[in-house]
């Protein structure tokens, strides 16, 4: 995301999401506990807006994703989504679904690790929020439930069919997408789904020490390998062996590397910039 603006003005209030930004970690936390944070059309859009503007802002270094009350999110609003598009017609359905996969390549695409921080339920759309983090924190109550075939739809929304065999394996996604079953803590980890499983009721502080883990870490060094991850699940060894040179070549010309150089020679730990 490039870091040049125009002429909109930085957003002074974000109403669909509570977003606090504390030394280079932002938390973003869906709050509305009542409805199992389900999302609204509001809520997408703001992900959306919210993700891309902290990319051009640069400012931030780590993200975490959480939800407020019982559970991380149920999926979509049923009133609020499903209800609504039923009443609309297929241009304005294209706009709705473009506008939820977005969400999930501006997670993807932002230059800053994404950790979810995950307890209860992860559902629907909640489930690939979760999917499309860099990283799932998860504390033994969560559940995973890829409900879309449940409610009649393609199990592949929002990318999950993209996304989910790269992390489970075909035959494990194959099975989550097509069945719709409910994937516990215990499996999720077993067969990947969960990059950590802390004590319950801890994941949101464990969450937070990673992002600050990364956030004093080398930011732009966690960009580039991150922009890799994401580039490179499609591309042939040739070229992706290619594409490591020349990040690793603008790298090595960066203040970082030779700062690790520096506090090696030194005996001191690195003071990282990000550059």
């Amino acid at each position: 995301m490039s870091p040049f603006t125009g002429s909109a003005a930085r957003t002074a209030d974000w109403r669909h999401l509570r977003v606090e930004l504390t030394d280079g970690v932002a938390t973003v936390t869906l709050a509305r506990p009542e409805k199992l944070n389900a999302l609204t059309f509001g809520a997408y859009a703001d992900l959306r807006d919210l993700l891309a503007e902290l990319s051009r802002e640069r400012s931030v270094r780590a993200l975490v994703l959480a939800g407020q009350g019982r559970g991380f999110c149920s999926g979509g609003d049923v009133d609020d989504i499903i209800g609504a598009t039923l009443a609309m017609d297929t241009a304005q359905l294209l706009d709705f679904n473009r506008m939820t996969g977005q969400v999930v390549r501006a997670v993807r695409e932002c230059p800053f690790p994404v950790i979810a921080a995950l307890h209860g339920v992860a559902a629907g759309a909640g489930a690939v929020l979760a999917l499309a983090a860099d990283f799932r924190v998860a504390d033994p109550t969560t559940r995973f439930a890829f409900l879309f075939t449940r409610v009649g739809l393609s199990g592949g929304d929002m990318g999950a069919a993209y996304l989910l065999p790269r992390v489970v394996g075909l035959g494990h996604a194959t099975r989550l997408l097509m069945l719709g079953d409910p994937v516990r803590a215990p499996e999720a980890e077993r067969i990947g789904l969960i990059s950590e499983l802390v004590e319950e009721g801890a994941a949101d502080d464990a969450a937070q020490s990673l992002a600050r883990r990364l956030a004093d870490g080398p930011a732009l060094a966690h960009a580039q390998t991150k922009a890799l991850l994401t580039a490179e699940l499609d591309m042939p060894l040739a070229a992706a062996v290619e594409l490591d040179a020349s990040t690793q070549a603008l790298l090595m010309n960066g203040e970082d590397y030779a700062e690790f150089h520096a506090a090696f020679t030194e005996k001191r730990p690195p003071k990282w910039q990000g550059r």
